[in-house]
């Protein structure tokens, strides 16, 4: 077992039962993701491209599903929650009913079929298309 579903699978209830359902979504939405754990919490990638992380607060009793490229995100967007913060948007979950699988699979969905969405947030340069950016390219 990995770090990412450790910590998953490590959680009190209602925190595991609602990461482990983000996971199966996320897995039959987007199956080329692949789970890594970087820090400390789940984060789903496309390649070396971030798409979302997982995160259990405790504090504030949710579960926060948080999306770096939210500026891609066009629907549903009554459902994210971007307090604090300026790029990262987030659906956030206090109870397994609370997932709405709909909404859920649709910003997974813009986010998938969106090529800037998985280009850390930019289109290529015009003269070096192929340059590789690490984890946030430096957002």
């Amino acid at each position: 077992m990995n770090p990412a579903e450790a910590y998953i699978l490590n959680q009190p209830e209602p925190y595991r039962s609602i990461l482990i359902h983000v996971q199966v979504i996320m897995e039959h939405t987007i199956p080329e993701a692949e789970l890594k754990y970087k820090w400390k919490i789940p984060c789903f990638y496309v390649g070396k491209r971030p798409i979302c992380y997982l995160n259990a607060s405790h504090k504030n009793h949710f579960v926060d599903v948080a999306f770096w490229h939210s500026s891609y995100i066009t629907k549903y967007t009554e459902h994210l929650v971007g307090e604090k913060r300026k790029v990262v948007k987030s659906l956030r979950y206090k109870e397994l009913e609370d997932v709405n699988d709909t909404v859920l699979i649709a910003v997974l969905n813009q986010l998938n079929s969106n090529p800037y969405a998985l280009s850390i947030n930019r289109p290529p340069a015009d003269t070096d298309t192929d340059t590789d950016f690490d984890d946030f390219g430096g957002l």
